[in-house]
Order: C-alpha cells, then structure tokens, then sequence
C-alpha cells in the first residue's frame, strides 16, 4: 500500500490556490451525467451534498436518521473558529494554522491545516449568508469568544447552540436541492458496505431500517461524512446513534485506517452518576471564558459544599500550572489535569471523580444576566440534569470521551487508498494531529463539504468517462448485498443470552480503563487478550429478538457493536505500537518530569495508517513521514 499524500509543490500559503488550479474541470454540461454517493448528512455530508448538487452533479445523500437535521452535529455548542480578526487582538491565518499544528502536538499535516485556515473565513461569510444567527455585539457586528489553546478571541458562536445553527444552514441548503430534484434523500438507510471493482469504489449497499430490506447504489465516486468512531468507550458524548461501521466496511474493503488511537477526552462533561447511563452530556468549552477551574487543596475539604471551602483553600490548578493559557489550556492538558487531581483524591461530588466549574468572579463581575446572555441553554441544560442550580452553586465537571482524530487515511484531495472513496470530516483524521483545539470540528466539517471536496472530487471525475459505472445487476454489486444479509443472519441466528449492550458496556470499561486517558504497554496488552475474548462471546452468547425484515433496533446496535470490537482492538494495538506521548494519546511511560507529554519526534513523527490483511490476519502498519517546514518542531508548553 502507497501513501502518497499529494500534497502540491510551492509555498504554504499557495499550495491551495495552486492546486485548484492545476486540477482538472467537468465541464458544466457533463456533470449531470456523473452520480456522487454522501454517505452522512451533518456539517460535511450535507455541505458537500448541497455544494455538490448546486455544482450540477447527480447526488444521493444517505443517514440513519428520521432527517437530516438530526445528525450529531446538531449536538455542537461552543462555536467555529475562523481567522477574522474582529477583535484585532493578532489574529492570523497564519495564527490559526499555527495554533492548530501546536495544539495536535505536531502530529498534523501542515499543507491541510494551512488550507483549513485558509478557508474558515469564507465559512463565516457563506453562513451569514444562509442566516446562521451568530451572536452579535452592541454595534451589530459578528462577536468571538475564546476556545482552549489560543490566546485569541476566534471562536463565532450563536449562544451554546452553534453546531444546531450552522446544521440548520446546511440542511435548508441540501433541501433546496431536494427540492429541486438534484438531491434524492434516503433517511432511515445505513451504509453496511462498500462496493469495490477492480479496487475502485462504485457505491454502497444499504439496508432500509424501516422495511429491512438491502439495497445496492451505484455511482462514480462515495464520500463517506459518516463522523467518528468515539461510541467505542460506550460512555461518551456521543448520541447513541453515533458508530463507526461506514469506515470500518471501507477499511476491510482496502482504505488505509490512520492514527486509530488519537482520541479526545473532552474535559468538561457532567460526571458519571451510575451503572445505569447510557451515554453522558457534554458542556460546552466555551464556558470556560468566564467558569474558574478549581478543587479543594485539602482531601479533607471534599465533602463540604463547595460555598464553605474559602478561598484560600482552594486550587486553581490549571490557572496554577499553565498561567499564559489558565482555564483555556488545550482540551488533552486540561482532561489530564483533572485526572490527576481526582488521582490524589481531590475530587469533588459522590464519585469524587469531579472538578468544579465556577462562575462565581464571572457573575459578581459581569452581573447573571450577562452570564444568561452568553450561556443561559448550557445552565438550563446542566439544571435539568443534575438539578443544581449553576448560578448559585458550582457546576461538577470531569473528562469523557468525545472527538476521534483518527480515522481514515486521505491525501490532500481528501481521497482515501481506495480511488474513488473520499472521506470528509471527522471520519477522516486529516486536519487536527493527536489533540483537536475547541470549535475546530465544525470548521473542519464545513470546510471539507463546501469548499475542498466542489473541486478535488471534480479532479478525479474528470478522468472516468461518463455513463460507464457499474449496473445495479452487475455480479460484484450482488455479492456486496449477499455478504450484507449473511451477516444479519449470522446475528440473528446466534441465538444467546446476552443483548448487544452487554457487550458493548463490557468493551467500554476495557477501553476506557486501558486506552482512555492514561495508557501504559500492560495495560494495552491485556487489552488486547480481553477484547478478543468479549468478541468470541458476543459471536456465541448474542441475542436479538424479532427479525431482519423490518424494523430490528437491537439488530442495528449489534452490527455497530461488532465493528466496536474490532475497531477497539484495532486502537489498542495502534496505541501500543506509537511508543511516545503526544497529544491525547498519553503513554505513561513517556512522561516529562512534571507529569506532560514526552514526543519522540525521531521515531514517531509521522502518521500510521493500518491496512487490514483479512480475517485472522494481523494488520499491516504503514507510515506517512510528517515534514515541518514552516512550524518548526518544539516541546509543547502553555505555561
């Protein structure tokens, strides 16, 4: 397997420019005769649906929910980032590009980041344009906040409800199309496989989650825009809806699977409260603006109410170890920050694995209303939930997994090792390095949807002769349904005890205690001899009630949790074999003296890209050499 990366000869900041033009065009008359397959309907999916369509091209867009407007970039609260430098505070695009290589603790490829910061200001205009109600200052004009790992105010916001927003925008744009017959909508489809010919991808097999049955689409190229694969951990921030079985059929059919054990354990999501939850809340980065991070300096202070600790004894900790960036430090530092003080049994609430968020200085400085102004939804949201109120008592925060910067490997036209197969967004791992910065997500997604895929999928549509895809009828076509429905068959015909999120919960605790925050080489290795023991008793002791010809929940979460179980191993062994620290990838063995991420630039500065050799077989680990050129390389430090 080849990694080639394409990435464009010249200048950062015109390798871009350069590349759009050397691409090859459609011309406008023959795009209508070529078909694009989005699989996924959120920021990346529905952009790239729309801007697609809009381009002329024959579009078919695919989600497993009821509509696209609930696709989990509904979920996003804080914000967007992009290089406008309204606040005139040394904003750059250069910054930007800077700040998101640092902030991936140099595990990113700089000809991507430079152009994803090249594009966040046309995002900005492109969703004013489509009435996205960012927030506003007293003058009218658009406001900014700040995001961990910057010191500057970037981050466009519309109150906690950005990703909702900017998911609005997408999805009037995408149904505009609809409406005009250049998008057909399949809702209620998941993607089970990927149709390959002569190794080149041609369309999908889906099965309708209403009647059951299996389907096949052909086309001349997939994008995948299908989001990540954090579900993994089972307790996440992630809607239970949310999997990684789209990438994992592209992965077994020949695409290159990068950096699996890249993951983000975002630091401020409402603490575990019991056995009993299925998923947990996330609360917006963008609260610590103006939240103080603190825990009691005295294990002994813990159970007292947070209003009878003084002041005096307690422990800004992150405003103590990073004064430069405080409770903005990056998403990685600050979630081990917070372990590390629950560690020395520090940690506040029942679990005692909780730190507070406190906005006290906020509101006595500010005034509530300002407070309400800014996060009002967030406080409504946390009360309902824990039933404390925010304004009056601290909120309790701790770290849970969130964001995967792993995903499937593309080159700079956002192409996967499989010609044909393009994969934006979260389900590739192209932009953010081993640590994504705060409001960094949406600016990917909409990046990749509505101003790189319009020209990079062009170039390769270019070079295929119109009207000669695959036939619906074709034998290759029919033996992808095939392995569809045997595998249903297979899970439907096990006939055992236990239902799929037994399994699930089982491998989360496997995964969260020995790939979570903290990894260590025992710790992986015996991950490794548990998950494929919880495998062979999922393959043995499933069961699923009702059947495969209508519609069957429990059925769709056991293939997802079948890929998890594999995906899994697949992110132990990946973070086995990456002997160093970096990013939210923190190998206990390689640690600084004061407890920070020790790189191994020498050995590890590049991307490791799995590529899957068949049932039984272990997987081939190929690398992508990382050059940097214009950010050089140095110890990560937010002090």
């Amino acid at each position: 397997m080849e990694l080639n990366a394409r990435i464009p000869d010249g200048p950062i900041d015109k390798k871009w420019e350069k590349h759009r033009f050397d691409l090859k065009l459609v011309n406008p008359a023959n795009k209508r005769k070529y078909k694009v397959l989005v699989v996924g309907s959120g920021l990346a999916g529905g952009a790239a649906a729309a801007s697609l369509a809009e381009l002329g091209y024959e579009v078919e867009c695919y989600c497993y929910q009821d509509s696209p407007r609930r696709a989990h970039s509904i979920a996003a609260q804080g914000g967007i980032n992009a290089a406008k430098n309204y606040q005139n505070d040394g904003d750059s695009v250069y910054r930007l590009f800077y700040d998101t290589v640092k902030g991936g603790d140099f595990r990113a490829r700089e000809a991507n980041v430079h152009r994803l910061a090249e594009v966040s200001n046309n995002i900005i205009d492109q969703c004013v344009g489509q009435g996205v109600p960012f927030a506003r200052e007293y003058g009218g004009l658009l406001d900014n906040r700040s995001f961990g790992g910057a010191q500057v105010s970037r981050t466009f916001y519309a109150r906690g409800q950005t990703g909702q927003q900017l998911l609005i925008g997408a999805y009037q744009a995408l149904e505009r199309q609809i409406g005009l017959g250049k998008v057909k909508m399949f809702p209620r489809h998941e993607m089970l496989d990927l149709i390959v010919v002569d190794g080149v991808a041609k369309g999908i097999v889906t099965r309708d989650m209403v009647t059951g049955e299996v389907e096949s689409h052909v086309a001349d190229a997939v994008c995948l825009a299908t989001g990540g694969y954090g579900n993994v951990f089972y307790l996440s921030t992630n809607a239970k809806g949310c999997n990684g079985t789209a990438i994992w059929r592209a992965y077994k059919k020949g695409a290159a699977f990068a950096n699996p054990c890249f993951t983000q354990i975002h630091p401020t999501c409402i603490p575990v409260t019991g056995d009993h939850q299925s998923k947990l809340t996330l609360m917006s980065e963008s609260l610590r603006n103006d939240g103080r991070i603190w825990v009691p300096k005295r294990k002994e202070d813990c159970g007292k109410p947070a209003a009878e600790i003084a002041e005096e004894d307690r422990d800004y900790y992150l405003e103590r170890k990073y004064p430069s960036y405080g409770n903005l430090a990056p998403r990685d530092v600050s979630s081990r920050a917070a372990k590390q003080v629950c560690d020395e049994g520090r940690g506040v609430g029942p679990t005692r694995l909780g730190v507070y968020l406190d906005f006290s200085d906020a509101i006595k400085r500010l005034g509530a209303a300002k407070i309400e102004e800014k996060y009002g939804n967030l406080f409504e949201m946390y009360e309902r939930i824990t039933d404390e109120n925010p304004y009056k008592t601290p909120m309790r925060i701790f770290p849970a997994s969130h964001y995967t910067m792993g995903g499937l490997w593309v080159d700079y036209n956002l192409m996967s090792t499989i010609p044909g197969l393009f994969v934006l967004g979260e389900a590739n791992f192209s932009d953010h390095g081993a640590n994504r910065l705060g409001a960094s997500a949406l600016m990917q997604g909409l990046a990749d949807g509505y101003f790189v895929i319009p020209y990079t999928i062009g170039g390769y549509l270019a070079g295929i002769k119109p009207g000669t895809r695959i036939k619906a009828e074709d034998p290759i076509v029919k033996a992808a349904e095939q392995t569809v429905t045997e595998r249903m068959s297979k899970l439907m015909s096990i006939g055992g005890k236990e239902t799929p999120d037994h399994f699930h919960r089982e491998l989360g605790k496997v995964m969260w205690e020995m790939c979570g925050m903290g990894r260590n080489e025992a710790g992986l290795k015996k991950a490794l001899e548990l998950i494929p023991k919880i495998r062979e008793e999922f393959w043995s002791n499933l069961r699923i009630p009702g059947s495969s010809d209508d519609l069957n929940q429990s059925l769709e979460m056991a293939g997802r949790v079948a890929d998890f179980l594999e995906i899994g191993e697949l992110m132990c062994l990946d973070a086995l074999e990456r002997r160093e620290s970096c990013g939210g990838h923190f190998r206990e063995e390689w640690q600084t003296a004061e407890g920070e991420a020790l790189r191994d630039d020498e050995n590890f500065a590049h991307v490791a890209a799995w590529e899957y050799k068949g049932e039984g077989q272990a997987p081939v680990r190929h690398t992508e050499q990382l050059a940097f050129e214009n950010v050089h390389l140095a110890t990560r430090s937010y002090k």
